[in-house]
C-alpha cells in the first residue's frame, strides 16, 4: 500500500483542509442519511434524526477527544490550545460512543422514544462512519501496527507495518451490512445495538493487539479491556432480552410486533 503524500486534502485562503476531517465528516453525514431513511421502520419521525444529530455528533467528538486526552494527559496538561487541536488526529472511538450514545439515550427519554429502539436505528450508520473515518488514520500515518512483510503493509517512518486502520475499516464496512440485516429481522429491541457491541468488540480486541500506539490502562491495553467487558455485558444482555421477547411471544402469540413508540410493523 503506498504512503500518502500528505494529510492535507486542499488549502482555502491559506487554511489547510485535512483528509482526517473530511473523512470523519463524510462518515457522520452518511450515518445521518441512513438513520433518516430507516427511521420509519423504527416508528421514529425522520426529522427527529436531525435534532438528535445536532446534539449527539458534537457530544461524540468531545467524547472522542476527552477520552484520548485523558489517557495522554502528560502530553496535554496545561496546554488548552493543544487539547482543542484535533486537526492532526487524537480521537478515541470508545469515548465518542460513550458520549454520543449517552446523549442520544437522554434525548430519546425526553422525546418518548424507547432508548434501545433509538440506538438500534443508529448503530449500522455508526459502523459505516467508523469504516470511512479510519482512513483518516492512514493519511495521518497513525493507529498502525508493528512490523510486517505482508503484501498490504504500509510504510511509516521507513518501516513496513500492519495497516490496522485498514483491518478495522474492512470489518466495520462488513459489519454495516450485517447490522442492517439484523435490524431488518430483529426480534427484540436492543438486538441490533447489542450485536454491534459484541461484533465490533471482538474485532477490536484482536486488532488492538497489533497496534503500537494503544492507550494503556496500567500494563493493559485499555481498548482490549473495554472490548472484553463489552462482549460479556452485551452477550448477557442479549440473552436476557431474547428470552424476555420469547416469553412475551409465547404469552401473546397473536400480537403483532411493535416498535419503540408503539407502532406496528409494516412494509417500508
Amino acid at each position: 500500500m503506498p504512503t500518502p503524500s500528505s494529510n492535507v486534502a486542499f488549502t482555502i485562503f491559506g487554511f489547510d483542509i485535512m483528509w482526517y476531517g473530511i473523512l470523519i465528516a463524510t462518515g457522520m453525514l452518511l450515518a445521518i442519511a441512513i438513520a433518516f431513511r430507516r427511521a420509519p421502520r423504527h416508528g421514529i419521525e425522520p426529522d427527529r434524526i436531525y435534532d438528535i444529530a445536532l446534539v449527539c455528533l458534537p457530544a461524540a467528538v468531545v467524547g472522542c477527544r476527552l477520552y484520548y486526552v485523558a489517557f495522554h494527559w502528560d502530553q496535554y496538561a496545561g496546554d488548552i490550545a493543544k487539547i482543542l487541536n484535533i486537526r492532526e488526529g487524537g480521537l478515541a472511538i470508545h469515548g465518542g460512543l460513550i458520549f454520543g450514545i449517552g446523549a442520544g439515550v437522554l434525548l430519546c427519554r425526553r422525546w418518548n422514544i424507547h432508548p434501545l429502539n433509538g440506538v438500534d436505528l443508529v448503530v449500522p450508520g455508526i459502523a459505516l462512519a467508523q469504516s470511512i473515518g479510519r482512513w483518516g488514520n492512514y493519511f495521518n500515518q497513525e493507529a498502525h501496527g508493528g512490523p510486517t512483510n505482508l503484501p498490504w503493509a504500509i510504510e511509516v517512518n521507513g518501516q513496513m507495518v500492519h495497516p490496522t486502520f485498514l483491518y478495522e475499516s474492512i470489518w466495520c464496512f462488513l459489519l454495516f451490512f450485517i447490522l442492517i440485516y439484523i435490524d431488518n429481522h430483529r426480534k427484540f429491541e436492543g438486538q441490533t445495538c447489542l450485536s454491534y457491541g459484541i461484533l465490533y468488540s471482538i474485532e477490536r480486541f484482536f486488532v488492538e493487539g497489533l497496534r503500537t500506539d494503544s492507550l494503556m490502562l496500567g500494563p493493559l491495553r485499555q481498548a482490549q479491556v473495554i472490548s472484553v467487558v463489552l462482549i460479556v455485558l452485551c452477550s448477557a444482555s442479549y440473552f436476557v432480552l431474547k428470552r424476555r421477547a420469547e416469553r412475551d411471544a409465547e404469552a401473546a402469540p397473536t400480537s403483532a410486533p411493535t416498535h419503540g413508540n408503539g407502532e406496528k410493523d409494516g412494509d417500508e
